[in-house]
């Protein structure tokens, strides 16, 4: 018997061709219940901005046929439901598009109260400090190099360093203060080459071709997302095509990238991409001191194994080795970096299985994950493997995962969401390390092995008032572990968090959260041994960091195509790690290659960031997408008195005090895109160089690096730095393929400005001058030249997309 559905969507499919004007582009989706995962009957799709429409059949299934090239948003609308704008999807010539839309049932009367949809969907549980990134966005970000972690950098609260580094920094916190997830499974961090400990690095891991949103928070966590303080953010991958075997290649500027998606059956899609730089080549041509080579490989997989149950597995790895160009040898520049660099070896991967289950009024949730990271590094004498070893640092870190989440909507309007989690970690460093601290050489030589059991509770429940006008959300959290006493009670890690969002006139919006946060010092802290074999942190009792926030603002979305935005925030840290080498909170740290976190520390450090946001976005203004982003933001530190008696509140290193960011992008006839992006970046503390400490011969000859005048910490400020990046498409959309030709010129107008200021040897022939060379030998110091680096140059670069 044939079903009524397949008629339906027979008909509807007739109807959507009769309706269009030739077979071009396609879309074919479904709406579905977001509580329970049924398919939502009847429901209006329409292409936003446009009159074109379509009707769901009794299986939820839509199609648009006949469609122009391009990114596309469908506004959907329902009895019963809320009204949604989809994210954008782009359309081509040469292959169907699949989208799924959940709705949300609405628990008002009709004439009760009317909200509009809006591209900038709204979040019940985090009604301040979200943004929601989309494809097009991430795709054809100018100077972004297609790169999550450069996009983000356009919005508020979020700083970016002149220097080629991807650390996310967010209102004033360190890049070791974040979290991300990628479908669901946490991942430890996104960028290649990562600083252990922290989550920076030059390049980005996530292949960009698979993203379809991301949601950056930068404050108001909901309660399922631990282990963050200054940002979490949420990668959605899109799903592999559902009727054929699809490819996509990609050269851009630093790789080539090779991507696959097709079904496997009638239940199941998948997503494989690899990606291989050639960077070690062009900065070979460069004449650059080194070479650095990156291979990621990045797997999706879902199923939907009927109506009720999906499975999803992802998976990313990547491998890097950062080789010394000893031919590079000439100038100063390249002198020092030789100096002090060593070469270096990571790998990493992470993977996780996510299933889902609906109920009726709800779902489950079940993720199981693994990630690990192994890193060495090591140095010699002169670079000479045939010398004395200065470094040789061999780390591996991994972690299982599991979590369980249980979302449940009643009919009065109250979503609740409660789970558990539970992770088994171990971290195992050996390491050797002739080194220079506190004025005397110091030789490290240990094997250290941690092994830790953490869990955690966790449960929000969010709901809306007086017909919509009022939203409430309240949430806790407990995390605990068995490092020591303290942090194995989940009493001491007690994480509660309140939202409220108040419909005060159409579309505008007087918003509210506060919350305190903990998150685990790093892997390296925990497992840190002295040169005595000592585990010196674990003595001090080492306990959680702890970030209270208070964040207020008001959102007023004025149509369905702008929104403005302003918000206050302030943020109060508490038992950060305080250095007991140089008295320095490592808050103020992480920046760097290699490692951070090493180093004997007490939970005593205090800090606080507080500022103001300013959010401006209009999808069509004169035909332009612009999104128009100002922070007014201090990041500082309370000092120890013994250290810094005359100064109380320091600034961090993520002291910026301005940002300013303004990205545009518009299409023109003949599917050519233009898109900018300028930025303006305060600048940052630093602190001087002890030029008479730093020249000391057993310092140099161990680390090769400047010891700071620690007196005058963060004491002087660098230069603002801005840069315009311009980026120009070029979309042929075949029957069989699409060819996307792009060119990108990062800082246009070639800013420069002074950078950090470094020391190189001064030398007779072959030989380094010894300033004083009477003077016994834990005294003599070489003679050095102070040099400043330039930040700031054009770099232009074109690249090739063709998708089959």
């Amino acid at each position: 018997m044939i079903r009524r559905s397949t008629i339906c969507f027979s008909l509807l499919m007739l109807l959507s061709a009769n309706m269009l004007h030739g077979q071009k582009g396609i879309i074919e989706g479904r709406v579905y219940n977001a509580k329970n995962n049924e398919p939502v009957e009847f429901a209006s799709i329409a292409i936003f901005g446009t009159s074109i429409g379509s009707i769901s059949d009794l299986d939820g299934n839509f199609l648009f046929t006949g469609l122009e090239p391009g990114f596309v948003e469908l506004r959907v609308s329902s009895v019963g439901f809320e009204n949604y704008i989809s994210e954008p999807v782009q359309v081509t010539n040469s292959g169907k598009v699949f989208i799924e839309i959940p709705l949300e049932e609405a628990n008002y009367e009709l004439e009760e109260i009317v909200i509009k949809a809006s591209p900038f969907r709204r979040d019940k549980e985090s009604p301040v400090s979200l943004q929601r990134i989309n494809i097009e966005e991430i795709e054809k970000a100018p100077g972004g190099n297609r790169d999550i972690s450069k996009v983000i950098q356009s919005y508020p609260g979020v700083a970016s360093t002149p220097a080629q580094r991807n650390d996310v920094i967010v209102r004033g916190g360190g890049p070791s203060e974040n979290a991300f997830y990628l479908d669901g499974v946490e991942i430890p961090n996104l960028n290649h080459f990562a600083t252990q400990g922290a989550s920076g690095g030059p390049v980005g891991i996530i292949n960009a071709d698979f993203l379809r949103e991301v949601n950056l928070y930068s404050g108001a966590f909901p309660a399922n997302r631990g282990e963050a303080l200054s940002s979490v953010i949420e990668m959605y991958q899109v799903d592999g095509n559902k009727e054929k075997f699809r490819f996509k290649g990609a050269v851009g500027a630093s790789d080539l990238a090779l991507t696959a998606d097709g079904p496997i059956g009638d239940k199941t899609t998948y997503l494989f991409s690899v990606r291989r730089s050639y960077l070690q080549f062009l900065f070979s041509v460069l004449e650059l001191p080194f070479l650095p080579t990156y291979t990621d490989y990045q797997v999706k997989v879902r199923s939907r194994l009927n109506e009720k149950n999906e499975l999803t597995f992802v998976r990313l790895g990547a491998y890097d080795v950062n080789a010394l160009n000893l031919d590079a040898n000439e100038t100063n520049a390249q002198k020092y970096i030789l100096g002090y660099l060593p070469e270096n070896d990571q790998w990493s991967y992470a993977f996780g299985g996510v299933y889902k289950h609906f109920r009726e009024k709800g779902f489950d949730t079940f993720v199981v994950s693994r990630n690990r990271l192994n890193n060495v590094a090591r140095k010699y004498v002169d670079n000479d493997e045939n010398n004395d070893t200065l470094l040789n640092y061999v780390s591996d870190e991994a972690e299982i995962k599991f979590r369980y989440e249980n979302v449940s909507r009643f009919d009065n309007g109250l979503r609740l969401n409660f789970g558990v989690n539970y992770e088994y970690a171990t971290f195992k460093t050996d390491n050797y390390n002739l080194t220079y601290i506190n004025n005397a050489p110091v030789e490290f030589d240990y094997v250290s092995e941690l092994s830790l059991h953490k869990w955690g509770t966790f449960a929000q429940a969010s709901k809306e008032f007086f017909g919509q006008r009022l939203a409430l959300s309240a949430g806790l959290r407990m995390d605990a572990n068995n490092y020591n006493d303290h942090m194995s009670n989940l009493l001491n890690q007690f994480s509660p968090r309140v939202s409220a969002s108040l419909l005060l006139t159409t579309g505008l919006y007087l918003n509210f959260n506060t919350g305190r946060y903990f998150q685990l010092p790093a892997y390296t802290t925990l497992g840190y041994m002295d040169e005595n074999d000592v585990a010196v942190n674990k003595q001090n009792d080492l306990t959680y960091i702890q970030a209270d926030h208070y964040v207020a603002g008001i959102e007023f979305l004025p149509d369905e195509k702008s929104k403005f935005s302003v918000e206050g925030f302030y943020k109060y840290y508490n038992s950060y790690p305080f250095s007991l080498n140089d008295s320095i909170s490592l808050a103020s740290k992480g920046a760097d290659f290699g490692i951070y976190g090493s180093e004997p520390v007490t939970s005593t450090g205090e800090g606080r960031a507080y500022g103001a946001e300013v959010l401006y976005r209009n999808k069509d203004l004169f035909g332009f997408n612009l999104i128009l982003s100002y922070t007014l933001v201090r990041s500082e530190s309370k000092t120890q008195k013994e250290a810094l008696p005359d100064r109380e509140w320091i600034p961090t290193t993520w002291d910026n005090r301005h940002l300013l960011n303004l990205t545009g992008f518009r299409s023109f006839k003949g599917n050519w895109q233009i898109g900018f992006k300028w930025r303006f970046v305060g600048g940052v503390p630093y602190t001087p160089i002890d030029v008479e400490a730093s020249a000391n011969i057993f310092n140099w000859d161990y680390t090769g690096r400047e010891i700071l005048d620690l007196t005058r910490y963060n004491s002087e400020r660098f230069s603002p730095f801005h840069q315009l990046d311009v980026r120009v498409d070029k979309e042929w959309f075949l029957d069989k393929l699409t060819l996307n030709v792009y060119a990108d010129v990062q800082n246009l107008y070639n800013y420069t400005t002074a950078g950090s200021e470094f020391l190189v040897q001064e030398f007779d022939g072959e030989d380094p001058v010894i300033a004083n060379p009477q003077a016994p030998l834990a005294e003599q110091r070489y003679r050095m030249i102070p040099e400043t680096t330039s930040v700031g140059t054009l770099l232009p670069s074109i690249g090739i997309i063709i998708k089959f």
